[in-house]
């Protein structure tokens, strides 16, 4: 388990264009699974070069060698890595500091409430913080942008909740593990490689904590990527 950096403030700089906000449906909650499905392969097939818009590259664990750009096309942008579990956020059976040795009451974006997300509840993918690397708010990527995660021939969805260090990558929430069969146990799970993160860029579900209405507009956002629309 890596030790997280908790990013709390907002981070200066303009998007590419105006973010466009999904309204919430019920459509889709599935994450993928039912009609019209965008497959893994059409979506990896999509990233198999890179254009790298990151200034160098992250390490996935503190310490270890740094060999992950961030990717990226028009309309989104991308990076294969880990995935490490962000247990952060709302207090629950499942995440909480005797869970999680890491563990911060906090995530960096908040619900239409003004609550912290719930990690064992939403999925969601953090994204590093702003750094000399790469500064995702000017490629467009903000709090409750759409995701759309990749591993083991699954393709599921979630939005952008919480930030890490700004010289590491590759974590995701308890929820999304689980929603992709992985072991979202904070202190032993994960996955040590095999994960890709595909951002939408200027996308956003509103309600942050609309899971289905992430589902369906990653659907969307995923099918326009996979034909080259994005």
């Amino acid at each position: 388990m890596r030790t997280r950096m908790l990013a709390l403030s907002a981070v200066c700089g303009a998007a590419l264009l105006a973010p466009t906000a999904f309204p919430a449906t019920a459509d889709g909650a599935d994450g993928g699974t039912g009609a019209d499905p965008v497959s893994a392969a059409e979506l990896l097939a999509r990233v198999k070069s890179c254009t790298r818009i990151s200034d160098g590259k992250y390490r996935t664990d503190q310490g270890g060698p740094a060999k992950v750009p961030v990717c990226g096309t028009e309309g989104a942008v991308f990076w294969q890595a880990d995935m490490d579990i962000d247990c952060d956020g709302r207090i629950t059976k499942a995440c909480n500091s005797g869970t999680d040795p890491s563990f911060l009451p906090e995530t960096a974006f908040r619900t239409s409430a003004g609550k912290p997300l719930d990690s064992a509840r939403l999925p969601y993918v953090v994204v590093p913080g702003p750094g000399p690397l790469w500064n995702h708010r000017k490629a467009g990527i903000r709090g409750g942008g759409v995701a759309a995660v990749i591993h083991r021939g699954k393709v599921r969805y979630a939005v952008v909740g919480d930030t890490g260090p700004a010289g590491i990558i590759g974590e995701a929430s308890y929820a999304m593990a689980e929603f992709l069969g992985i072991d979202p146990d904070p202190k032993t799970g994960g996955a040590a490689s095999g994960v890709t993160y595909i951002l939408f860029r200027n996308s956003r579900v509103s309600p942050i904590e609309d899971h289905a209405a992430a589902v369906a507009a990653g659907r969307s956002l995923a099918r326009e990527f996979a034909d080259g629309d994005r």
